[in-house]
């Protein structure tokens, strides 16, 4: 409840009998739902109760009786099984019939609410109409779309200032040109508006969303937003004129606090020149690591022989899904890789006692605990929601009641107990969907998600650190691949890379398919050829698609329209192979810029921290990590997913540049 007044009267009789008793005496609330903002009035006799709260339908008089048909309510509520906003089925599947006037008795219903409560969401507003001179009380009327007027509330208390200064931050309010009494909501490029129509959800803001809940607002599909979006950052004038670069700038700074790429030259950032990095080389996969080569790879006691070869082995072709269950605890930190069988089975047990007494943590708050903690419920919350919204199409997930869920849910609970500061932040359970899938075992699936987190922590803080840099980064490593589409992004004001924010939020979760997306994680958890790998990843897509972008000279809402489309429709192989050849043209560059190769992770003494791009005095070498370029003699598979049955070729032969 962000404002609440009491003393808010209605005046059934409409100022002809204003006495006392005639009069309805109600609380006036503003409430913040997680998407949606309401404005709520009910007389005092009744309770804050969600299952008496009714809404305003199309067409209602200013004396109307809001009655919810179940019937409605029933077919509604099945059609929206997975709704992102499910506890709202009920107010809008809310009906009405209009009453003849009545004589002001506050009737209530059987199920004891009044007739005059009512409740709407801010994005149904159209206009405030207000009394500012006058004797007498203070009193405004909410007028909705299609002209729908809800009975005027009348302020015996105090005014309504504070309450129009409370509705301006979530809308923008305007007096009419025509009556300076009437406030008008700016709805004609409304941001709320085109979130709810192209989003499937309600919104009151962009820019407040943005603020409050980042991580919301892109996993809600950010970049499906269209014109409707765009237009509200363009001046209001007949002409449509864009605003100036710097203005987006400031919107997107305002949003993200310390984020600012390619608007200005910046101090302790390099200038990234030109650079001839040469051509592309061709680059190979190989078939995923089997069984028998992972087992061929072991001692007696069940140590592995060669981690560099079996990580390099992974990285060109990733894994058959049976060794994922045993291939991933190694990848993803849970099991180190010099461990023995023996101390892998002692490291379990002691896991599982630990795993167990921080689940007993919540499973062991009763209800009246609960209620007293806040942040545990708002966990608690969340994931509902999100577990059973997550992977839902997945066989392992889908139906009711299915274990699969139960466990998502279970899992992430507890790792509100193992980092409670952080607690849960939405996309979190799309990480752990697929380590729950792989491994089966709720256990090894939470450890596993715990070091997976490790890496992943920076993405889910409050202050979005992680995401700010990785924003940075990117723009530094495509303007050096291609300083011109570079450009041309900034000319189209999409030169924060912003499209690419759900990308590296949850690193590509909802652009690939489920089981490409098991191969290209586990890829980039053998941490090759370079630090940063999914950076490489981001260039190599938007390079695929930079051609189709500058040909057809699509502005900003193409752009965010086209990269949006792309999900599930990306090669992962072929992603790959670029990725690695983008890779590879950067660590034969030997002028490579100081801020690349503190990205990449590669130790160069050709380049200089003023970023010069003459040739080092010394002529040295840059230094890159030739471990991944090592001879294994095994079948190839080409980017076009084509396999070499007959020829063996070198890693080194697949790798080397043209």
């Amino acid at each position: 409840v962000v404002y609440e007044q009491d003393g808010v009267f209605i005046h059934p009789s409409c100022g002809k009998n204003d006495d006392q008793d005639s009069l309805i005496a109600g609380i006036l609330r503003v409430i913040e739902k997680e998407n949606e903002v309401v404005v709520d009035w009910r007389p005092l006799d009744e309770t804050l109760d969600t299952s008496n709260i009714l809404c305003a339908g199309k067409d209602s008089s200013s004396v109307v009786e809001w009655t919810q048909t179940p019937k409605e309510k029933c077919s509604r509520g099945a059609d929206r099984p997975s709704s992102y906003e499910a506890e709202w089925d009920m107010v809008t599947t809310v009906s009405f019939k209009k009453k003849p006037h009545s004589n002001g008795d506050a009737t209530t219903h059987a199920n004891g609410e009044s007739k005059w409560s009512f409740l709407f969401s801010l994005t149904d507003l159209k206009s405030i109409k207000q009394n500012k001179k006058g004797m007498g009380w203070s009193y405004l009327v909410f007028c909705l779309k299609d002209d729908v007027k809800l009975p005027a509330l009348h302020f015996h208390r105090g005014d309504s200032k504070l309450l129009i200064k409370c509705l301006e931050k979530h809308v923008a309010l305007d007096e009419s040109p025509d009556h300076e009494q009437v406030l008008l909501v700016k709805t004609q490029k409304s941001l709320s508006q085109s979130f709810e129509n192209l989003l499937d959800e309600p919104s009151y803001g962009l820019l407040q969303k943005l603020k409050r809940d980042p991580y919301t607002v892109t996993m809600g599909r950010f970049s499906k937003v269209t014109n409707y979006i765009f237009d509200s950052f363009r001046l209001s004038d007949p002409s449509h004129q864009r605003r100036p670069p710097s203005e987006m700038a400031d919107f997107i700074n305002d949003t993200i606090p310390g984020l600012k790429i390619n608007q200005q030259e910046e101090p302790g950032f390099e200038v990234i020149t030109r650079i001839d990095l040469g051509k592309q080389p061709e680059v190979s996969r190989r078939e995923p690591v089997s069984a028998e080569e992972w087992a061929k790879n072991m001692d007696s006691e069940g140590r592995i022989l060669d981690v560099d070869y079996i990580k390099r082995s992974i990285f060109k072709g990733g894994l058959c899904h049976t060794l994922r269950k045993e291939a991933w605890k190694f990848l993803l930190g849970y099991f180190p890789w010099n461990s023995s069988k023996e101390e892998r089975a002692n490291l379990q047990k002691r896991k599982t006692d630990e795993y167990f007494r921080m689940k007993l943590q919540w499973k062991s708050v009763s209800e009246e605990q609960e209620k007293r903690n806040s942040r545990l419920r708002d966990y608690r919350s969340l994931i509902e929601k999100d577990v059973n919204r997550t992977d839902r199409t997945n066989k392992f997930y889908e139906g009711e009641d299915n274990p699969g869920l139960i466990l998502l849910h279970d899992i992430l609970m507890t790792y509100c107990m193992y980092d409670f500061d952080l607690g849960y932040v939405q996309g979190m359970s799309d990480l752990l969907s697929p380590v729950l899938y792989v491994m089966e075992n709720e256990v090894d699936a939470f450890w596993c998600f715990v070091s997976y987190m490790d890496q992943m922590h920076q993405n889910f803080e409050e202050q979005m650190q992680g995401m700010k840099t990785q924003l940075i980064q990117l723009s530094t490593l495509l303007r050096l691949l291609d300083s011109g589409f570079c450009s041309y992004l900034e000319s189209q004001d999409s030169g924060y890379l912003y499209f690419c924010f759900r990308w590296l939020l949850i690193r590509f979760k909802r652009e690939f398919s489920f089981q490409d997306i098991l191969r290209l994680w586990e890829v980039m958890w053998t941490e090759l050829p370079c630090q940063n790998f999914h950076l490489l990843l981001c260039c190599a897509i938007l390079e695929s698609e930079k051609q189709q972008i500058m040909d057809k000279h699509y502005d900003f809402n193409d752009i965010l329209k086209h990269i949006n489309e792309l999900s599930m429709k990306i090669d992962v192989e072929y992603i790959l192979c670029k990725a690695e050849a983008i890779s590879m043209q950067m660590m034969n560059c030997k002028e490579l810029p100081q801020a690349v190769s503190e990205i990449l992770g590669i130790e160069s003494s050709s380049v200089t921290p003023d970023s010069d791009t003459g040739e080092d005095e010394s002529g040295a070498e840059l230094s890159c990590p030739t471990s991944l370029y090592q001879s294994i003699s095994t079948p190839v598979i080409a980017a076009n997913g084509t396999r070499d049955s007959t020829q063996q070729m070198s890693e080194t032969q697949s790798l080397t540049p043209a």
